[in-house]
């Protein structure tokens, strides 16, 4: 008890003298920090000017944080798991389109006196898929075809004939085999033959064409297919498939001028670069116009487009914002150079761009090229003395990009119109080289709120999206989609090289190709295998005898997204 009474006594008495020493140390403290020498002329200094640019550049950054926003695309390159130039499981794929032994040759089959002749439709694209359906219905009816007659008063108005745009006769050469061809129609005695106008429904398939054409050839005997666009089913028989690859990736071939220009400028972008990415822009006035969207542009914009959009009146009123959540809008160029940084191509990517006049010029380029500086199109590439025999027909300076398209490392559209699908079904036959299409359903809330989250969660969302959709072996499901996309009867599997390769260990979730999807969800494949939104007078469920005149002056609505 005497010690706890005497404990509070001696705290007291100790304070004070603390006090005083304190305030000792403390006067000697500062009167040592005027007298010294600078801090950083020792370790302690050294250490004490690391922490404050340290605490400066923390600052610096949030300040810079504060007025860009989070979002911010870094300028290094981006880390990724993956061969961006290649396609993972590519090399267990290829090509098989021969015919198979029960197919009958052409001079077995075909009928004397029976020819088909047809007329296509849209830019050239469109009209390619026409030719292609051509071989096959003729040799459904066992016709002689006639060669392709190509749309001159389409929205694209170009002249040019088939031997101006493909080499007739390796054509008739290559497929002699399957499908007996002429240039023309024989004379009738004596006197040019005019041959009897009529129009099948589209999605005819095999019964279709016997059952409506069969009756009219052996009464008419000559028959020409007006408007031959999207008039063949899209599921046929497993040989009538092949000849369809056979047609589309071998006996389609561009004449040599215009092979030899489009190589041109596939070797000077390959000296510039070991790779380069191809991209189908399609944010042209029109096409913009005809898909309802709006990009932010103010009363300008919408005055602009409803101007376009008056010439065709079948269109139905825009709704931009559920276009968009639909995914049926382009991305725009900077919307498109953000997918591309984001999937792992950094700014020294060099890009080819096919596109006609882009909606709003150079201004709307500039993002994209800002995020790309490595940035060509065939302009560019070459002189206008090189171009000047192209430069006035719109299916030439077309084949030209689909060249380039075609040859590229990496492909990316960003439509769902023909060039688009023919190219992924070319690139999947061919290899199965990459193709990106945009997953525009899902990737438009995330371009909404991209200023609202990091690089590093955007990229972690854009890869989560993308899978399937980047022209990986089995994306889509056998028969879904348009056979000219997805053309599985004509790609072979290699299972036993895929079964020794079986024990390679998988890639990080992270890796965009790493999950095989099985079927793709930017395009609807059961409602847009064939041309979408048509006008009235083209889903007629009937066949129409003579060509009545149905056509109009007006641009074809089709033709705007054929391409």
């Amino acid at each position: 008890m005497g010690f706890s009474r005497r404990r509070p006594i001696y705290s007291y008495r100790l304070f004070p003298t603390t006090f005083a020493a304190s305030a000792v140390i403390l006067f000697l403290f500062l009167f040592l920090y005027f007298l010294a020498p600078s801090p950083v002329d020792d370790d302690h200094g050294h250490r004490y000017a690391e922490n404050l640019m340290l605490r400066q550049s923390v600052q610096h950054a949030r300040n810079e944080s504060e007025s860009q926003g989070v979002f911010r695309v870094p300028d290094g390159k981006g880390m990724h798991h993956r061969d961006l130039w290649a396609s993972k499981n590519a090399k267990f794929y290829h090509g098989c389109s021969s015919a198979s032994s029960k197919f009958a040759k052409a001079d077995v089959v075909t009928h004397p006196n029976h020819y088909l002749a047809i007329a296509t439709s849209g830019g050239l694209n469109q009209q390619r898929t026409g030719i292609v359906d051509a071989v096959v219905a003729a040799r459904i009816l066992n016709a002689t075809l006639i060669i392709p007659k190509l749309d001159e008063k389409s929205f694209w108005k170009d002249v040019s004939n088939f031997s101006e745009i493909f080499n007739v006769d390796w054509f008739i050469s290559y497929l002699k085999k399957d499908v007996k061809i002429l240039k023309q129609l024989p004379q009738r005695r004596g006197q040019i033959w005019n041959p009897y106008r009529m129009r099948v429904p589209r999605k005819c398939n095999e019964n279709c064409y016997i059952n409506r054409l069969i009756p009219v050839l052996t009464k008419k005997h000559a028959i020409q297919l007006t408007k031959f666009d999207y008039r063949l089913a899209n599921r046929l028989d497993v040989d009538l498939q092949k000849l369809r690859c056979r047609v589309n990736y071998h006996a389609l071939k561009f004449t040599d001028p215009i092979v030899e220009m489009g190589m041109k400028l596939v070797e000077r972008m390959k000296l510039k670069s070991k790779h380069y990415i191809a991209l189908h822009l399609r944010f042209e006035p029109d096409m913009l116009a005809f898909s309802g969207c709006y990009y932010g542009g103010g009363d300008k914009e919408r005055r602009d487009l409803a101007k376009i959009r008056r010439r065709w009146k079948t269109l139905h009123n825009p709704n931009p914002d559920r276009e968009r959540r639909q995914g049926r809008c382009p991305l725009t160029p900077e919307e498109i150079g953000l997918l591309l940084r984001a999937l792992g191509y950094d700014r020294d990517t060099h890009i080819y761009v096919a596109s006609g006049e882009v909606y709003g010029g150079e201004a709307t380029l500039a993002p994209l090229k800002a995020l790309f500086p490595h940035f060509y199109s065939k302009d560019t590439l070459a002189t206008p003395e090189e171009l000047g025999h192209f430069s006035s027909f719109s299916s030439r300076m077309a084949a030209l990009d689909f060249i380039v398209c075609d040859e590229s490392d990496v492909f990316v559209s960003n439509n769902n119109g023909n060039m688009a699908k023919i190219l992924a079904g070319r690139r999947r036959y061919f290899g199965h080289k990459p193709t990106i299409r945009p997953n525009a359903k899902k990737l438009y809330k995330l371009f909404l709120n991209r200023n609202e989250m990091p690089w590093e969660a955007f990229v972690s969302r854009v890869l989560t999206f993308q899978r399937g959709f980047m022209g990986e072996p089995k994306e889509v499901r056998p028969g879904r989609g348009a056979f000219h996309e997805n053309p599985a009867t004509c790609i072979c599997e290699d299972t036993e090289a895929k079964t020794k390769t079986n024990s390679v260990p998988a890639l990080p979730v992270s890796d965009v190709t790493s999950q095989p999807v099985d079927e793709a969800e930017w395009s609807e494949p059961e409602d847009e295998d064939e041309a979408t939104m048509l006008p009235p007078e083209d889903m007629l469920n009937a066949t129409n005898m003579e060509d009545d005149g149905m056509s109009t002056e007006e641009p074809e609505l089709d033709d705007i997204l054929s391409e």
